[in-house]
């Protein structure tokens, strides 16, 4: 019969440890259950891991395989010494149909420890943790800065079907995610639902736009405003503040306000980004009066440009 590489089975190193040896095994285990995997060998993948971690997580066995099994390699025709199955000792026999004629030639058809063979009776009974769940879930600026109450329609591969009441929390910005515990897929063999996160889209917003979770406002603002200085009103997601501007600004400058961006601890600021408008010359009067402007301002504000070229 071919001798089997129960260690390359589970994808361990021939020194793995107990821990390390369990972890690897629950991976595989729940890879090839086959109540959940899709894997087309699945249900003969899963006994040739119970049959491997079986041998491998008794400290006996382990010693008995690695003594006589040492000088095999895997596909190599393996023939025990007279009488090396009667040896071994303990176990229940019946239900040896699980396991390979390799493992009763080296064990004598000892079992897993329960009835009918069931590799994963007793303490090491199968239970798989139920996968997580990622959806999507976009929301308004006023939502995110407010905080909200939202139901939405629980998406494919949830635990549970219908509806589902989900707080919002103030503050929050785009790519965060929401969890809800055990909202997520079902596990199996008594396992805990998976959990089911929401993935934060802020939608775009006809005012302000988000930048590093400050509010940017674009504020218009006359050419006679930007260069006398005056006192405007701004909007705020809080609602309307009073802004002083300077003499002298410019278009493009930014003016900071503290705190009136996302709640948060601290929270971020707003920023009034000043865009100077100027007025169209559809009459006589104001053309006219553009045309003193030309004459009376001795200004050409590309004069820094045109020297450097």
């Amino acid at each position: 019969m071919e001798y089997k590489d129960y260690y390359k089975t589970l994808g361990v190193a021939r020194d793995v440890s107990q821990a390390d040896l369990k972890k690897a095994y629950r991976k595989l285990a729940r890879k090839y259950h086959p109540d959940v995997s899709k894997v087309a060998n699945a249900e003969e993948k899963f006994k040739e891991v119970g049959e491997a971690y079986e041998v491998l997580k008794d400290p006996e066995k382990r010693t008995q395989y690695d003594q006589f099994g040492s000088s095999y390699g895997t596909g190599q025709s393996f023939r025990p010494p007279p009488g090396w199955g009667q040896q071994q000792t303990g176990g229940d026999f019946s239900g040896h149909g699980n396991f390979s004629n390799f493992f009763e030639s080296m064990f004598g058809g000892a079992g897993m420890g329960g009835a009918g063979g069931d590799p994963f009776a007793g303490g090491d009974r199968f239970s798989s943790h139920g996968e997580d769940v990622i959806a999507k879930i976009t929301i308004s600026l006023e939502d995110s800065f407010n905080g909200a109450q939202k139901t939405i329609r629980r998406p494919t591969g949830s635990s549970q079907t219908g509806t589902l009441n989900v707080k919002i929390p103030a503050g929050i910005s785009s790519g965060k995610k929401i969890r809800l515990t055990g909202q997520g897929r079902a596990g199996s063999g008594g396992g805990k639902a998976g959990d089911l996160y929401l993935e934060i889209t802020i939608a775009p917003h006809h005012y302000y736009r988000l930048e590093d979770n400050n509010i940017l406002l674009d504020l218009p603002i006359t050419p006679w405003e930007a260069a006398l200085g005056a006192k405007v009103t701004v909007p705020t997601l809080a609602g309307k503040i009073n802004l002083t501007i300077p003499p002298n600004a410019k278009s493009g400058q930014k003016m900071r306000l503290k705190g009136r961006g996302l709640p948060g601890k601290p929270a971020s600021d707003q920023l009034v980004v000043l865009q100077i408008i100027t007025p169209p010359a559809e009459s006589d009067t104001a053309t006219k009066f553009y045309q003193q402007m030309a004459e009376e301002f001795d200004f050409n504000p590309r004069e820094t440009l045109e020297k450097a070229l």
